[in-house]
């Protein structure tokens, strides 16, 4: 293969990897949404929490397995929570508060995560080298290949959950038309108890993923940052949308990077994809795969 040819095949495979684990953490974005219309700012904080758990407990000598079974109660407590105590007294609330007491529990979540956990910085091992491969010519990293697999599982997983059993259908049936899901016995609380569980699973498996690529640190609850365009492009309420924008989001950032950044200078990796999705937000308002806000007047 030719080497220019070569090496932009690296950076774009290497943008689609990233991209997948942006369209893991915007998929907890979309899970709330769709179901609730509520935008979870609290996404961010339950990543970090997970993370920091996880990683706190294995080095107090706790297996892998373990620890990990152990975040996973304390993720399903904390969505039942958030739920039962924050979202369901603001039933009927106008978008703006139900928002902004998101807001306001992301940081309670990372106010108990420095109590419980401490400040530190920690290092994150999930036993795979970040080293390049040879795949045909092409040098990718195996982390990513391994962080990409993971992603797609769990979206295959939420797909086949959404489409195939019978809370996935009521999921759907709520995310269509709640009123209507509620005349037919659907029981709101009890979905909406379950589609915050499932967020602060997908929270969990995106926190292992981003905080074994740059840390387990404060910072990292902003990863949810990463996901805005992510959810611009593709629809707030679509995961099919979540999936092809974060591909999309990984692509462009990289290709600018390597490309347009000697041009017009370094970084552009960090804000290229906000240009990008308010570009696109002016043509399509929805996202490639949103659905638009049709009212009768």
């Amino acid at each position: 293969m030719n080497p220019d040819l070569a090496f932009l095949v690296e950076v774009l495979v290497g943008g689609l990897l990233s991209g997948v684990m942006y369209a893991l953490v915007a998929i907890g974005f979309v899970l709330i949404y769709k179901t609730s219309g509520v935008l979870n700012f609290a996404q961010g904080a339950m990543l970090l929490f997970a993370a920091l758990t996880f990683v706190s407990l294995t080095e107090r000598g706790v297996p892998f397995a373990g620890a990990f079974a152990a975040t996973l109660g304390v993720m399903t407590l904390l969505g039942l929570a958030i739920e039962r105590a924050v979202l369901r007294p603001l039933v009927n609330q106008p978008p703006i508060t139900l928002f902004m007491a998101t807001l306001g529990v992301a940081y309670v979540i990372e106010g108990a995560a420095q109590l419980a956990w401490g400040t530190q910085v920690h290092g994150l091992d999930l036993g795979i080298d970040d080293t390049p491969i040879d795949i045909a010519g092409i040098l990718v990293s195996r982390f990513d290949l391994f962080a990409a697999a993971v992603a797609g599982l769990m979206v295959a997983v939420l797909s086949l959950f959404f489409r195939y059993t019978r809370t996935g259908l009521a999921f759907r049936a709520v995310a269509d038309d709640p009123l209507a899901a509620l005349n037919t016995g659907l029981r709101l609380p009890r979905i909406w108890a379950a589609v915050w569980i499932a967020s602060g699973i997908v929270a969990l498996v995106a926190g292992l993923l981003w905080g074994a690529r740059l840390g387990v640190q404060f910072s990292l609850s902003l990863v949810v940052l990463k996901a805005l365009p992510v959810l611009v492009l593709g629809g707030f309420d679509s995961i099919l949308g979540a999936i092809v924008a974060g591909l999309i989001v990984g692509a462009v950032e990289k290709l600018s990077e390597v490309y347009l950044g000697p041009v017009i200078g370094s970084g552009i990796e960090g804000w290229i994809a906000y240009v990008a999705a308010l570009g696109f937000l002016l043509l399509k308002p929805s996202g490639l795969f949103g659905l638009r806000s049709v009212e009768r007047v």
